[in-house]
């Protein structure tokens, strides 16, 4: 199992938000650029993580963006579920209707545990578990934020 470009970029966004706005709105240009991502990518990403209310946008000129709800609120198994959907490593997992074999199948359990523990690994991660960790590591090798 890979997350995908979006799921690790929108992830990258958030930290970013989070890292960068504690008194105002932060431009999507910025992050684009600090991030190295495309300002026109990171559009789809941020219109995906408004709709789930993660992300809140204000116009203007001191406009930008800013997380909708406290760091410690929004978990990484929040961003990633919008961004991916559902992590399942096989279908039969949610939808067991697709294979005949689901119900007596043993290896459909042992998918299921390993997808409990992915989903609860990401949901003991909030977003400012994630800013302190990069705050500790871009301390420790002397940079500064």
């Amino acid at each position: 199992m890979n997350l995908s470009t979006k799921g690790r970029y929108g992830v990258r966004f958030m930290l970013d938000l989070a890292l960068n706005s504690q008194d105002q709105p932060v431009f999507l240009k910025d992050i684009a650029q600090r991030q190295e991502i495309s300002e026109k990518y990171l559009w789809h990403l941020v219109d995906l993580l408004k709709n789930a209310g993660l992300v809140n946008s204000l116009r203007g000129a001191h406009g930008g963006y800013v997380l909708a709800k406290p760091a410690e609120e929004i978990s990484l198994r929040d961003i990633v579920t919008v961004l991916e959907g559902d992590l399942c490593l096989v279908g039969c997992v949610n939808n067991p209707a697709v294979c005949d074999r689901a119900g007596l199948c043993v290896m459909r359990d042992i998918w299921k545990e390993t997808n409990d523990v992915i989903y609860s690994t990401l949901e003991s991660f909030s977003l400012k578990d994630i800013v302190e960790r990069q705050r500790d590591k871009i301390g420790a090798a002397g940079y500064a934020i």
